[in-house]
């Protein structure tokens, strides 16, 4: 059998997954967008706060200073984001599902397909619980990280540099000092991950 990359996988379903990459894209837009509709009743409903920034500034263009009018578009604003996110969210995990199962299909007829071509020798050595964990519980896997893996790492990358960016926006000495604990974390969170793994692979 010809030696098999996941590019050479994905490769049928460039579209799908690009479809997914604008889906994961909304879907970060949305999260970072919630905070906003309860900052705009926070600030100016609650607290009475004179509307200033780009945003405040195309409300009191568009809406008013009124703080029942703010009231009612902080309200819409908040459902067009959930509805927008929800939407989002569906195609991702629409997308990353089907595109997980036809990868799964695609590389299971391949193996298959490989197997059923090797010798009786070939098959008389090997333990037969070994190619069916090949076929199942190994390709099972690579399915799951098509599924949850794949894009979800970019979710979470693209979330996590959004909300990064509006921290600075926000108050950027109070960002460095909560970013001041990153590194620990990351050299801790490296350290044991290494751990785990060798322990997972039966390594002294």
């Amino acid at each position: 059998m010809p030696r098999l990359d996941i590019r050479d996988l994905l490769r049928p379903h460039r579209k799908s997954l690009i479809v997914g990459l604008l889906a994961v894209i909304g879907d970060g837009i949305a999260d970072l967008l919630q905070p906003w509709p309860l900052k705009i009743v926070i600030d100016h409903v609650v607290k009475g706060h004179e509307l200033t920034g780009w945003l405040n500034k195309f409300i009191a263009t568009h809406v008013g200073t009124d703080r029942l009018q703010i009231l009612k578009f902080a309200a819409i604003a908040a459902l067009a984001i959930a509805v927008f996110g929800a939407l989002c969210s569906y195609a991702q995990k629409y997308v990353t599902t089907s595109v997980g199962q036809w990868v799964a299909h695609d590389l299971r007829r391949t193996v298959y397909q490989h197997i059923q071509r090797l010798s009786l020798a070939y098959h008389d050595r090997k333990q037969t619980g070994d190619l069916i964990s090949r076929v199942t519980s190994d390709i099972d896997s690579i399915q799951s990280f098509v599924t949850s893996g794949l894009l979800g790492a970019l979710v979470n990358s693209l979330t996590l540099s959004g909300m990064v960016a509006v921290m600075f926006y926000v108050n950027w000495r109070f960002t460095l000092i909560a970013l001041s604990v990153a590194p620990v974390l990351f050299v801790v969170v490296y350290t044991y991950t290494r751990r785990i793994k060798k322990a997972a692979r039966g390594r002294p």
